[in-house]
């Protein structure tokens, strides 16, 4: 069999895992992730469509396959992994099963989207459900020849000895004993869990150190003050930031394992999900202060919904700060003559002079910051102006202003971009638009949204500085910004750290394809346009190669949503 087609294929790919071990770490890691996507459609609050008892039954079914699956695969990586780290056969990565794996994950969504809404009635429902399991087997079967070939997965067998019978047993057990676990944990404390236990008595605590006349009931869980109460319900207990901040870290020192020092390095993982959990407890408790305070409203709808996510990227933040900068996490940067490592320098500098150029010990391009800080500056500019409001987001415009002023700072390293475009620009921005905006175009009439009432409660100058601001930064900041980090950095900063250095023309399916899914679940409920919109925007932007495309591309998509919502009232798309 011609080699050739799979080495080169490896060498695109050559910041991926090359040995058995890194492989199979892969394959866990991807299947995290496609369960975070999948429950997050399966879970969503419209609810399931018709209830059948048929419809609950598979679906526990085939969760206890899944959770089968995930614990022995976990034993087998922890039984076996002395005598896997010592296989060092690189392997090569098949990118078109990979792709079929892909569009495996994104037809389940779908089918897990009828089954959410129900549609076609009971049998609709079911054909639904067993499409969506079916599919999502599938996927993983395609998964796991991407990441290895069958004779690998046989050669790690034959390594392990008896470890997989070990892991099969272990997974089976810990499935099978997981049910009756939740029921003690849901039973322990009463009515609650110990996490929401622990959580009501410890936002109790911190309370009476700022307030007087705290009034509690334990059965419910509610407390506040005379004024304003809540009800710490099992959701609102910690357990969702805890998940979020374990995948992350995990994710993280995965992705950074050449530049961490173990078992050092894990022992930030328990701090982190310490720091998440107390974070959450002073945000339900600088809720109920805020409440007190007289701005319910700003409490409730503002900061209930955004402290949390300022927590995580706290946590989140702060983890990889410590990774990049604790000497006993981080390892020693090697300097050598070829400093660079597998980053690409070499070659790109002469003779002598490269012992005497400083090696930076991250191994990120100088370039980073540009590319990242104008979105980091919206998001943050977000928090701050969502937590500060009600219904209505008056402070808006602080998104359009932070993210100008990170452009404008970063304006010199900016200007080395190629800002032209062409026709193809535009018309892939409309395309993206009528995408997006099909099914409203069939609805009878736009979706309820109360940004309409309150922009129509505001005096007509405020009004119209609003809208003004929303549309510059449609137009403007949002795309010039969105575009420096999802295509510009993240797309190529998963072909090279060096990222600044890899040419838009060499995009691959595989950067594309996870940049886009990225860009698509930060846009909500509209994930599966923002997938489509992302790989359009990247499409146009290797064609030519110029910057200028993608975020032209997008500024029309986003100028022709604007006067779609301002013509037809359709303030749901905003």
């Amino acid at each position: 069999m011609p080699s050739g087609g799979i080495l080169s294929r490896t060498e695109t790919l050559s910041w991926l895992p090359s040995r058995l071990l890194g492989r199979l770490f892969l394959f866990a890691a991807v299947l995290i992730i496609d369960s975070l996507l999948i429950a997050v459609v399966h879970q969503s609050k419209a609810g399931w469509g018709p209830y059948v008892q048929s419809v609950r039954f598979g679906s526990l079914g085939f969760d206890l396959v899944v959770k089968f699956g995930f614990l022995s695969l976990a034993a087998f990586l922890t039984v076996g992994y002395s005598r896997l780290k010592a296989l060092h056969e690189r392997i090569p990565f098949n990118v078109a099963l990979f792709a079929g794996h892909l569009a495996c994950i994104f037809a389940a969504g779908l089918a897990e989207t009828s089954v959410r809404r129900g549609l076609g009635g009971v049998p609709g429902t079911i054909a639904a459900l067993v499409l969506s399991r079916a599919v999502s087997l599938v996927g993983v079967a395609l998964l796991a020849l991407a990441c290895l070939p069958p004779r690998s997965w046989v050669t790690a067998i034959r390594a392990t000895g008896s470890s997989w019978v070990f892991a099969l047993l272990a997974g089976g057990c810990a499935a099978v004993l997981i049910y009756p676990l939740q029921s003690l944990w849901h039973a322990a404390g009463k009515s609650g869990s110990v996490l929401q236990v622990l959580t009501f008595q410890s936002v109790l605590a911190t309370l009476r150190v700022f307030a007087s006349g705290i009034v509690i009931d334990p059965a419910t869980f509610t407390l506040g003050t005379a004024r304003f109460s809540v009800t710490i319900e099992q959701a609102c207990s910690g357990l969702e930031g805890l998940g979020l901040v374990l995948a992350f870290t995990t994710a993280w020192l995965i992705y950074f394992r050449k530049e961490s020092r173990f078992p050092q390095a894990l022992l930030l993982v328990p701090c982190a999900l310490a720091c998440v959990w107390l974070l959450n407890v002073a945000r339900i408790a600088a809720l109920i202060l805020i409440g007190s305070a007289g701005a319910p409203e700003v409490a409730m709808v503002g900061f209930h919904s955004v402290a949390g996510w300022m927590a995580f990227m706290a946590v989140a933040i702060a983890f990889s700060v410590a990774t990049q900068k604790l000497s006993w996490v981080r390892r020693a940067p090697s300097i050598g003559p070829q400093g660079g490592g597998d980053c690409g320098l070499a070659g790109r500098t002469e003779g002598p002079a490269l012992a005497e150029s400083p090696v930076r010990e991250t191994g990120e391009s100088a370039a980073t910051g540009a590319y990242l800080v104008p979105f980091l500056a919206i998001l943050a500019a977000s928090f701050v102006s969502k937590a500060a409001s009600g219904y209505f987001e008056w402070l808006y415009p602080l998104r359009f202003v932070a993210a100008a002023l990170a452009l404008w700072f970063f304006r010199a390293e900016l200007r080395k971009l190629n800002w032209r475009f062409g026709w193809m620009a535009p018309l892939a921005g409309t395309a993206v638009f009528l995408v997006w905006i099909a099914s409203s175009w069939w609805a009878k009439e736009p979706q309820a949204s109360s940004l309409g009432a309150a922009l129509a409660a505001q005096t007509p100058p405020a009004r119209l500085a609003w809208i003004a601001f929303r549309v510059a930064a449609a137009a403007i900041t949002v795309p010039i910004a969105e575009e420096l980090a999802f295509r510009g950095y993240l797309a190529r900063r998963i072909i090279n750290r060096e990222f600044d250095g890899v040419s838009f023309r060499n995009l691959t399916a595989l950067s594309t394809a996870v940049s886009s899914a990225v860009f698509g679940l930060l846009h909500g409920q509209h994930w599966m346009e923002g997938i489509l919109a992302g790989v359009a925007y990247a499409a146009v932007l290797k064609w030519r190669g110029r910057f200028g495309d993608a975020v032209v591309a997008h500024a029309t998509s986003n100028l022709l949503l604007a006067a779609w919502v301002l013509w037809r009232g359709d303030w749901a798309q905003w």
